[in-house]
Protein backbone atom coordinates (compact mmCIF):
# COMPACT_ATOMS: atom_id res chain seq x y z
CA UNK A 1 0.00 0.00 0.00
CA UNK A 2 1.58 3.07 -0.87
CA UNK A 3 1.63 6.19 1.36
CA UNK A 4 3.26 9.43 2.30
CA UNK A 5 5.95 10.00 4.53
CA UNK A 6 4.71 10.59 7.83
CA UNK A 7 8.31 11.84 9.43
CA UNK A 8 7.82 15.47 7.63
CA UNK A 9 5.65 17.57 6.85
CA UNK A 10 4.45 19.01 3.68
CA UNK A 11 5.86 21.89 4.25
CA UNK A 12 8.98 20.71 4.74
CA UNK A 13 11.68 20.36 1.96
CA UNK A 14 11.19 18.66 -1.32
CA UNK A 15 14.63 16.67 -0.20
CA UNK A 16 13.47 15.46 3.06
CA UNK A 17 10.54 14.36 2.08
CA UNK A 18 12.30 11.74 -0.71
CA UNK A 19 14.27 11.11 2.11
CA UNK A 20 11.77 10.03 4.04
CA UNK A 21 10.29 7.18 1.69
CA UNK A 22 13.59 5.46 0.80
CA UNK A 23 14.48 2.84 2.80
CA UNK A 24 17.80 3.86 3.93
CA UNK A 25 20.19 0.75 3.54
CA UNK A 26 22.86 3.51 2.25
CA UNK A 27 23.93 0.75 0.24
CA UNK A 28 25.19 3.29 -2.79
CA UNK A 29 23.27 1.48 -5.61
CA UNK A 30 21.58 4.51 -6.67
CA UNK A 31 24.85 5.87 -7.35
CA UNK A 32 24.96 8.37 -4.53
CA UNK A 33 27.14 7.74 -1.40
CA UNK A 34 23.64 7.82 1.16
CA UNK A 35 20.50 7.77 0.65
CA UNK A 36 20.43 11.87 1.75
CA UNK A 37 22.54 12.54 -1.56
CA UNK A 38 20.34 10.50 -3.41
CA UNK A 39 17.54 12.28 -2.32
CA UNK A 40 19.16 15.60 -2.59
CA UNK A 41 19.82 14.31 -6.38
CA UNK A 42 16.47 13.81 -6.97
CA UNK A 43 15.12 16.93 -5.27
CA UNK A 44 16.74 18.88 -7.94
CA UNK A 45 16.32 17.03 -10.91
CA UNK A 46 19.74 15.36 -10.84
CA UNK A 47 18.80 11.77 -10.70
CA UNK A 48 16.09 10.14 -11.42
CA UNK A 49 13.70 8.47 -9.02
CA UNK A 50 14.17 4.53 -10.14
CA UNK A 51 16.96 4.21 -8.87
CA UNK A 52 16.57 3.13 -5.47
CA UNK A 53 16.66 -1.22 -6.04
CA UNK A 54 16.02 -1.90 -2.44
CA UNK A 55 12.92 0.41 -2.54
CA UNK A 56 11.79 -1.72 -5.67
CA UNK A 57 8.84 -0.89 -7.72
CA UNK A 58 6.93 0.56 -4.75
CA UNK A 59 9.63 2.44 -3.88
CA UNK A 60 9.59 3.81 -6.94
CA UNK A 61 5.57 4.17 -6.85
CA UNK A 62 6.26 6.04 -3.55
CA UNK A 63 8.26 8.64 -4.93
CA UNK A 64 6.42 9.37 -8.08
CA UNK A 65 3.24 10.14 -6.13
CA UNK A 66 5.18 12.31 -3.80
CA UNK A 67 6.38 13.95 -6.94
CA UNK A 68 3.76 14.01 -8.84
CA UNK A 69 5.19 11.95 -11.68
CA UNK A 70 3.88 8.53 -13.51
CA UNK A 71 5.32 5.49 -11.99
CA UNK A 72 8.25 3.84 -14.02
CA UNK A 73 10.28 0.79 -13.71
CA UNK A 74 13.22 0.31 -11.86
CA UNK A 75 16.49 1.75 -13.66
CA UNK A 76 18.13 -1.85 -14.12
CA UNK A 77 21.85 -0.31 -14.28
CA UNK A 78 21.58 0.23 -10.44
CA UNK A 79 20.48 -3.25 -9.57
CA UNK A 80 17.51 -5.30 -9.05
CA UNK A 81 14.64 -5.39 -6.86
CA UNK A 82 15.48 -8.87 -4.49
CA UNK A 83 14.89 -10.04 -1.32
CA UNK A 84 16.18 -8.63 1.61
CA UNK A 85 20.18 -9.98 2.54
CA UNK A 86 21.72 -9.84 5.55
CA UNK A 87 25.83 -10.36 5.76
CA UNK A 88 27.32 -13.36 7.59
CA UNK A 89 30.59 -13.75 8.36
CA UNK A 90 32.35 -17.33 8.31
CA UNK A 91 34.21 -16.82 11.73
CA UNK A 92 36.94 -19.61 11.06
CA UNK A 93 38.31 -17.32 8.07
CA UNK A 94 37.94 -13.65 9.37
CA UNK A 95 41.28 -12.68 10.36
CA UNK A 96 40.19 -9.32 12.01
CA UNK A 97 41.35 -6.67 9.54
CA UNK A 98 38.36 -4.42 10.30
CA UNK A 99 38.30 -3.50 6.66
CA UNK A 100 34.27 -5.07 6.85
CA UNK A 101 34.03 -2.90 9.97
CA UNK A 102 34.87 0.14 8.17
CA UNK A 103 33.00 -0.33 4.80
CA UNK A 104 29.70 -0.84 6.97
CA UNK A 105 27.52 2.46 6.96
CA UNK A 106 25.32 1.49 10.13
CA UNK A 107 28.04 0.25 12.23
CA UNK A 108 26.21 -2.98 12.29
CA UNK A 109 29.56 -5.22 12.78
CA UNK A 110 31.80 -5.74 15.70
CA UNK A 111 35.11 -6.64 16.69
CA UNK A 112 38.97 -5.51 16.69
CA UNK A 113 41.63 -5.75 15.11
CA UNK A 114 43.12 -8.82 15.05
CA UNK A 115 40.16 -10.52 16.46
CA UNK A 116 37.24 -12.38 15.16
CA UNK A 117 34.43 -9.99 13.60
CA UNK A 118 30.83 -10.62 13.80
CA UNK A 119 27.44 -8.95 12.43
CA UNK A 120 24.69 -7.87 14.28
CA UNK A 121 21.91 -9.52 11.71
CA UNK A 122 19.24 -7.13 13.15
CA UNK A 123 21.07 -4.31 12.39
CA UNK A 124 22.61 -5.29 8.93
CA UNK A 125 20.48 -3.68 6.12
CA UNK A 126 22.17 -6.07 3.61
CA UNK A 127 24.42 -2.65 1.65
CA UNK A 128 26.87 -5.51 0.74
CA UNK A 129 29.58 -2.75 1.26
CA UNK A 130 31.27 -4.74 3.14
CA UNK A 131 31.54 -7.62 0.97
CA UNK A 132 33.91 -6.29 -1.37
CA UNK A 133 36.92 -4.86 1.01
CA UNK A 134 37.22 -8.16 2.56
CA UNK A 135 40.55 -9.64 1.68
CA UNK A 136 39.44 -13.22 2.62
CA UNK A 137 36.05 -13.69 1.05
CA UNK A 138 34.58 -14.77 4.51
CA UNK A 139 31.37 -12.92 3.94
CA UNK A 140 28.03 -13.89 2.25
CA UNK A 141 25.26 -12.45 1.68
CA UNK A 142 22.09 -14.37 2.88
CA UNK A 143 18.44 -14.02 2.17
CA UNK A 144 16.33 -13.47 4.87
CA UNK A 145 12.61 -12.79 3.82
CA UNK A 146 12.49 -15.27 1.61
CA UNK A 147 9.72 -14.19 -1.81
CA UNK A 148 9.52 -10.81 -0.52
CA UNK A 149 11.22 -7.73 -2.18
CA UNK A 150 11.51 -4.39 -1.87
CA UNK A 151 9.34 -2.75 1.03
CA UNK A 152 7.47 -6.19 1.56
CA UNK A 153 11.00 -6.99 3.01
CA UNK A 154 11.66 -3.99 4.65
CA UNK A 155 9.75 -1.97 7.71
CA UNK A 156 9.21 2.05 7.90
CA UNK A 157 10.46 1.62 11.67
CA UNK A 158 13.28 -0.61 10.64
CA UNK A 159 14.08 2.36 7.63
CA UNK A 160 14.10 4.79 10.27
CA UNK A 161 16.60 3.22 13.05
CA UNK A 162 19.16 2.50 9.90
CA UNK A 163 18.85 6.35 9.18
CA UNK A 164 19.71 6.82 12.71
CA UNK A 165 22.21 4.48 13.40
CA UNK A 166 24.03 6.24 9.55
CA UNK A 167 23.44 9.58 10.95
CA UNK A 168 25.70 8.36 14.20
CA UNK A 169 28.10 6.80 12.65
CA UNK A 170 28.31 9.45 10.13
CA UNK A 171 28.64 12.05 13.11
CA UNK A 172 31.97 9.51 15.14
CA UNK A 173 33.78 9.52 11.84
CA UNK A 174 33.65 12.97 12.04
CA UNK A 175 34.48 13.17 15.29
CA UNK A 176 37.16 10.64 15.53
CA UNK A 177 38.61 12.69 12.71
CA UNK A 178 38.15 15.98 14.72
CA UNK A 179 39.89 14.29 17.86
CA UNK A 180 42.71 12.63 15.89
CA UNK A 181 43.54 16.20 14.30
CA UNK A 182 43.41 17.97 17.73
CA UNK A 183 46.25 14.92 18.54
CA UNK A 184 48.01 15.42 15.82
CA UNK A 185 48.13 19.65 16.42
CA UNK A 186 49.40 18.96 20.14
CA UNK A 187 51.92 16.33 19.37
CA UNK A 188 53.58 18.88 16.61
CA UNK A 189 52.70 21.94 19.24
CA UNK A 190 54.90 19.78 21.58
CA UNK A 191 57.53 19.17 19.02
CA UNK A 192 58.14 23.05 18.55
CA UNK A 193 58.35 23.65 22.09
CA UNK A 194 60.82 20.97 22.43
CA UNK A 195 62.80 22.48 19.49
CA UNK A 196 62.57 25.84 21.21
CA UNK A 197 64.13 24.74 24.50
CA UNK A 198 66.91 23.16 23.05
CA UNK A 199 67.81 26.05 20.84
CA UNK A 200 67.67 28.09 24.29
CA UNK A 201 70.11 25.15 25.88
CA UNK A 202 73.55 25.54 27.66
CA UNK A 203 76.33 26.41 25.35
CA UNK A 204 77.95 23.27 24.85
CA UNK A 205 74.17 21.44 24.08
CA UNK A 206 74.46 23.96 21.33
CA UNK A 207 77.70 23.00 20.30
CA UNK A 208 76.32 19.41 19.77
CA UNK A 209 73.39 20.17 18.21
CA UNK A 210 75.41 22.82 15.54
CA UNK A 211 77.65 19.73 15.24
CA UNK A 212 75.45 17.42 14.23
CA UNK A 213 73.79 19.89 11.76
CA UNK A 214 77.37 20.10 10.26
CA UNK A 215 77.33 16.74 9.81
CA UNK A 216 74.02 16.17 7.50
CA UNK A 217 75.10 19.57 6.02
CA UNK A 218 78.13 18.25 4.62
CA UNK A 219 76.42 14.89 3.62
CA UNK A 220 74.19 16.56 1.77
CA UNK A 221 76.75 18.87 -0.16
CA UNK A 222 78.79 15.10 -0.94
CA UNK A 223 75.70 14.04 -2.50
CA UNK A 224 75.20 17.25 -4.35
CA UNK A 225 78.78 17.19 -5.59
CA UNK A 226 78.54 13.65 -6.74
CA UNK A 227 75.08 14.33 -8.50
CA UNK A 228 76.97 16.92 -10.51
CA UNK A 229 80.19 15.01 -11.51
CA UNK A 230 77.90 11.90 -12.44
CA UNK A 231 76.43 14.43 -15.00
CA UNK A 232 79.24 16.28 -16.24
CA UNK A 233 80.75 12.83 -16.93
CA UNK A 234 77.83 11.86 -18.80
CA UNK A 235 77.70 14.67 -21.03
CA UNK A 236 81.59 14.67 -21.70
CA UNK A 237 81.79 11.19 -22.67
CA UNK A 238 82.22 10.20 -26.66
CA UNK A 239 78.54 9.11 -28.06
CA UNK A 240 78.81 5.37 -28.39
CA UNK A 241 78.45 4.49 -32.25
CA UNK A 242 76.33 1.28 -33.18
Amino acid sequence: MLFLSMNSPVSAPLADRIEDLLPQTQCTKCGYPACRPYAEAVASGEASYNQCPPGGAEGVARLAALLGKPVIPLNPANGAERPRPVALIDETLCIGCTLCIQACPVDAIIGAGKQMHTVVPALCTGCDLCVAPCPVDCIAMIDVTASLTGWDAWSQQQADDARDRHDFHVMRLRRDKEENDARLAAKASAKLQALEAEAAASPEQQAEQARKKAIVQAAIERARLKKEQMAAATATSPEEKP
